[in-house]
Order: structure tokens, then sequence, then C-alpha cells
């Protein structure tokens, strides 16, 4: 199967206040935040992408746009609604410190798959459409260019840590133990047999994309050929 390059949106006005934008409109990238996509869309500018697929939000399509813009090849990006951000209900515009004072926050921070937010969708709901369509891209990547295709996928936190943590077959309670910083990548590549998580969090250095065998490797395997390449 392909190998998907997943990619959060840079740094926003919100992200820099601390507010949960969710699906707000108007919610930009600020300074660091273009800054830190023109270096994703740098590190990437060496692959030849099959496919790039994005949130309908400002933030992720700019990031979208950043990536498509380093591409040899003219590829323009396709929105894809099961991809969005959480639907965060009445959550949604308040400040990270606020709703740290709200009972249902404890929640999300020990057993997310419990949690429906007030006015909004629940996580368990959020996760399944994003990995329902994550995979529904791979497979048309894969059917379309082959098993060796390489695509991106455009998104935000809570989104992204749902799809890695499907891939590494971890209950959606453990999806707080990964990290999805603001333009950072993150690579996993799906097989018949299991996904493998490729990097997670990434900032700097070329996305390496060793190769994968249909069996996990005792030992670990060779990794990428060039030395010192960082994922």
């Amino acid at each position: 199967m392909a190998t998907v390059i997943l990619v959060r949106h840079g740094r926003t006005t919100a992200n820099a206040t601390a507010v949960l934008a969710g699906r707000a409109e108007g919610v930009v990238l600020d300074d660091v935040g273009r800054e830190q996509v023109a270096r994703a869309g740098d590190r990437l500018a060496t692959l030849r992408l099959a496919r790039l697929v994005t949130s309908p939000l400002e933030r992720t399509c700019e990031t979208a746009d950043a990536i498509a813009a380093g591409q040899a090849a003219d590829i323009q990006p396709l929105v894809d609604e099961g991809v969005v951000e959480v639907d965060y209900g009445e959550w949604q515009g308040r400040s990270l410190k606020e709703l740290a004072g709200d009972e249902l926050w404890k929640v999300v921070q020990r057993q997310p798959s419990a949690v429906t937010f007030p006015g909004g969708e629940s996580l368990v709901a959020a996760a399944a459409r994003a990995v329902s369509a994550v995979r529904r891209h791979d497979a048309e990547v894969s059917s379309q260019h082959g098993d060796d295709a390489v695509w991106a996928l455009v998104s935000h936190g809570d989104i992204l840590k749902a799809v890695l943590a499907d891939a590494l077959g971890s209950h959606l309670d453990q999806f707080q133990r990964i990290v999805v910083d603001p333009g950072s990548i993150s690579v996993v590549r799906y097989t018949a047999d299991r996904p493998y998580v490729l990097a997670v969090n990434t900032h700097q250095g070329p996305v390496a994309l060793p190769p994968v065998s249909a069996d996990a490797v005792p030992g670990g395997g060779a990794g990428p050929s060039r030395s010192g390449t960082e994922t």
C-alpha cells in the first residue's frame, strides 16, 4: 500500500493565544506558522506526491498550498470534510485556561473515548471518520499509482493523533500520549498485514522513506540507506 505523510497545519493566531479554535472561520497562520509550513514544503519538495488532501479550514488550506508550491509537478489540494477538525461544540472559541477548569477536561485527558463535546461530536466519531477517510484515500492512491506511491494529508492535532493511534494499534484512550506539533510531519505506511509508523512529530531534515517488507524484521532492520538521514 502507499505511504501517507501526515502534516499538521502551522501555528495559528488561536494557537498563539491558547484558544480552542475548532471550526471557527478566520483562524489563519501567524508569522511562525507561515515559517513552519514553508519548511514543511521544503522538506517534502524531493518527494513526488501522488495526492494532497486537506481539511477545508483556512489554516489547513494555507498549509496545503505551501506544500503544493514546493512540488515540481502541479498538484491541486483535494478538500475532504472527513479530516476536518473535531466539532468541539460549546468549547469552540474558549480559552484553554478556562476549559481546564471544566470537569470534562479531566475526561478528555484520561478517557477520550468517553468524551462527547457539548453541542459537538464525540472523539470516537471524529476518529472513526478520519481513519476511514485516510484509509480510503490510501487505497485509492495505491490502486491508481502503485504501492510505492506517496501522498500527503494536512489536518489538525487531535485528528492526526487519532490516525496515528489507529496505525499504532492503540486504543483511543492512549492517544493523548502522542504529540503532534504545528507544522510537524509524521509518516505512516499501510500494508496488507499492518500499518507501519515510520515517523512521528518531526520538524527537521529530509523525510526518509525506508523500505518496509510485509513482515516486521527481527532486530529492527537496516533502516534508510543514506547515513544521517532524519525522519
